[in-house]
């Protein structure tokens, strides 16, 4: 069999792993988009590097948009197969692909007006939402931890990867020639303490890994709490400089996670009296889903629950759904937080806050996850005095202001502990994917001293013999 690495090679974002059988089927590993990557995101969104009518079967890992935001232009292209998912990976699917839909659709039009004086051809989307809701006709759900046959030469099994509701590590058993050849793919590693989720689960013996690398050369700053940072940025913000803390989050995962900790505050009379704003069309019914799955909390916020029966709402909290009462955002004279999709600031409704509220030094514009380093998060946090944003220049007066301790994202102890059940002797090859190559080379090193013998870091494209 042959493995090719079309996304999520030497970067994070864009997952798209392609397995091919000697028999012919072939086997796509998420479907994701292309984010933050500069002049190149246009072109790696709008070519695979395969023939989407060739892919038999689509097996997903989670709901977030770099692995699954381009399943509609899979579809639309002809791949007609099944995409297996997590009954809360599907369910999450439906309103993200739905909302990235509308985002492009929105973004376009707005583009396109300035294109358009200027003389330029328009931008076409990707997909639309008809796109969109076709592929989520071919969704078929597995639930954790129980082998599925999809061929007669395949079999996937999904373990809880402790990312996101729903994300899940993808175990393949794959028939060839009278033997079974083993693979894994670790999709998004969760973090051993989150505050929400269990921990990843353990795995049985793999030959062949894909293990994501996010943070591979990092540890996660745990010295200050989530909710003690947030309320010191809140209270640095809005009370003394009378500004708009204005936060990217993805609306699914890390906006949960924010009003989890604003909600603490609440509990702990600590939550400043100001109003709270989620402005993302999908984040209240991202939360709702988080809800329908309470067997995946934690025993912390299951313990929280039997006094508090909604850890995720508390005074002042607004949820934002109109594009009018977005705009009416930026006009608000009094001080407020503004939390909006999406987590790198390249596209969705927190980049019109961000071009509306830079120019002032009373706000603050607060990343609290990974950003590519070429999105727009991205240069605001290597510290950009510049940036442009849908085509114009616009000086950084806001401060800009990072809490690392609120990653998704396994460290590399997590990453490590992942790993713990497996031998490393017995894993043929460990490809290294969704990292920076830089970090991946750091992260490789350390794999190597704890036995893994072959690592590899595969380019875009690359294709190997299994």
């Amino acid at each position: 069999m042959k493995i090719a690495f079309h996304g999520a090679a030497r970067t994070v974002t864009g997952s798209k792993h392609l397995i091919t059988l000697k028999n012919g089927k072939k086997v796509l590993l998420d479907c994701g988009l292309f984010q933050g990557m500069g002049r190149e995101t246009d072109v790696l969104n709008s070519e695979f590097g395969f023939d989407p009518t060739t892919v038999n079967y689509l097996v997903l890992s989670h709901a977030h948009i770099d692995h699954c935001g381009l399943i509609p232009r899979l579809v639309k292209q002809g791949f007609t197969g099944n995409i297996y998912s997590t009954p809360a990976t599907k369910e999450l699917g439906g309103i993200l692909l739905e909302d990235s839909a509308q985002i492009q659709r929105d973004d376009t039009k707005f583009i396109n007006k300035r294109r358009a004086k200027q003389g330029l051809p328009p931008y076409e989307p990707l997909y639309d939402l008809d796109d969109a809701e076709k592929a989520l006709d071919q969704f078929k759900t597995v639930n954790y931890n129980e082998w599925t046959r999809i061929d007669e030469s395949i079999e996937i099994m999904y373990t809880d990867a402790g990312h996101i509701i729903g994300s899940a590590a993808v175990h393949l058993r794959l028939l060839e020639n009278g033997q079974t050849t083993h693979l894994t793919f670790s999709g998004d590693v969760g973090r051993y303490n989150d505050a929400i989720l269990r921990s990843p689960d353990v795995f049985p013996q793999a030959d062949y890994i894909l293990l994501e690398s996010t943070y591979g050369n990092k540890l996660h700053d745990e010295v200050h709490g989530t909710t003690d940072a947030l309320l010191q940025w809140i209270q640095k913000t809005c009370i003394e400089k009378k500004g708009k803390l204005i936060i990217p989050a993805f609306s699914v995962g890390r906006t949960q996670e924010l009003l989890y900790a604003l909600n603490q505050l609440e509990l702990e009379n600590r939550l400043p009296a100001v109003p709270y704003y989620v402005d993302s069309p999908l984040s209240k019914e991202a939360t709702t889903v988080l809800k329908n799955y309470p067997q995946y909390f934690n025993k912390k916020i299951r313990k929280i629950m039997e006094s508090d029966k909604d850890p995720f709402d508390f005074k002042g909290l607004n949820f934002i759904k109109s594009v009018d009462e977005s705009k009416n955002l930026n006009n608000l004279p009094q001080p407020c937080v503004i939390i909006s999709a999406s987590g790198m600031a390249d596209a969705g409704r927190v980049k019109h806050h961000i071009m509306n509220n830079i120019h002032d030094q009373r706000n603050t514009i607060l990343l609290v996850g990974y950003c590519e380093p070429h999105s727009l998060g991205g240069r605001l946090m290597n510290g950009a005095k510049e940036v442009k944003i849908f085509g114009e220049q616009y000086k950084v007066i806001a401060e800009v202001g990072q809490m690392r301790s609120m990653s998704a994202h396994g460290d590399y102890d997590d990453l490590c502990q992942f790993l713990a059940c497996q031998n490393p002797a017995l894993v043929k090859t460990l490809f290294l994917v969704h990292g920076e190559y830089d970090v991946q080379q750091d992260f490789a090193e350390r794999l190597r001293r704890k036995g893994f013998k072959d690592v590899m870091i595969p380019e875009m494209h690359f294709e190997t013999i299994l």
